[in-house]
């Protein structure tokens, strides 16, 4: 079920059973020659609304963009700043607390939003626990507490077992075999094939976007997304359902919903 598909009555309806939704978070940047750039949103929000579909539970709109400064020498990427990013994840969850939503569930599909995300969760648990000490007229639905949880769809058990025996060494980290895969799986209309040179090894942490392109000149890290085929992701999508509809359950028992 999508947010974005129903109506208000609906999801007032919605949370007389349920107060959890699912919100996917990716990104907008360069994905090596052959990788889509969107692939890390599409990726998140192809597995999140599977999850959703698995679960009966509410998926709301996407978040596109995240940060990735680091692929900003890359045509085409977008990144907000951590400071941007923690605040759009600031306000969405803001948003739906007000409407008595209070567990939210992050499916990830970018290591830069990592940091920057865990963050906005400590901004908002301070803001609602002052909120609560300061409780007035009007804030009739906002809970005094939410509980939050990123999960990263690429490292869950499974998946990364599976990511493991498919590819070994040449999954590498960016522009990689498995989320290339995926994308190929959810829109097979889109696969690319483009010769690609020797693979750039990973040797230390990146400095930035210069540094980066430096690194790794065709956008890949130590990856090679050519050994990527829709079967494979379709694969790794059920794999990581499965891991991730297990780890919604567990997350469920944080507290009340």
């Amino acid at each position: 079920m999508q947010l974005q598909l129903t109506t208000w009555p609906e999801v007032e309806t919605y949370l007389e059973s349920s107060r959890g939704i699912i919100v996917p978070i990716g990104s907008t940047e360069q994905h090596g020659p052959t990788g889509l750039i969107g692939t890390d949103a599409l990726t998140a929000e192809f597995i999140g609304r599977r999850l959703g579909e698995a679960m009966g539970v509410l998926v709301a709109p996407t978040i596109s963009v995240g940060m990735a400064q680091h692929h900003m020498d890359f045509t085409g990427s977008i990144t907000f700043r951590p400071s941007t990013l923690i605040m759009v994840v600031r306000d969405i969850v803001v948003s739906l607390a007000r409407h008595g939503f209070d567990h939210f569930f992050f499916v990830n599909g970018h290591g830069g939003n990592i940091a920057p995300v865990s963050a906005a969760f400590s901004e908002i648990h301070a803001e609602l626990a002052e909120a609560a000490a300061m409780r007035g007229p009007g804030a009739n639905k906002m809970p005094a507490e939410v509980f939050c949880q990123l999960a990263n769809w690429f490292d869950q058990p499974t998946v990364s077992k599976m990511r493991d025996e498919m590819y070994g060494d040449k999954e590498g980290a960016h522009a990689t075999p498995s989320e290339v895969s995926v994308t190929w799986y959810a829109y097979p209309e889109q696969q690319r094939d483009a010769p690609l040179g020797d693979i750039a090894p990973i040797e230390r942490a990146f400095q930035g976007a210069t540094d980066y392109r430096r690194l790794y000149p065709d956008g890949r890290m130590g990856a090679d997304p050519s050994l990527s085929t829709p079967e494979d992701g379709e694969k790794l999508v059920a794999a990581a359902v499965e891991d991730l509809r297990k780890t919604y359950q567990r997350f469920l028992q944080a507290g009340p919903t």
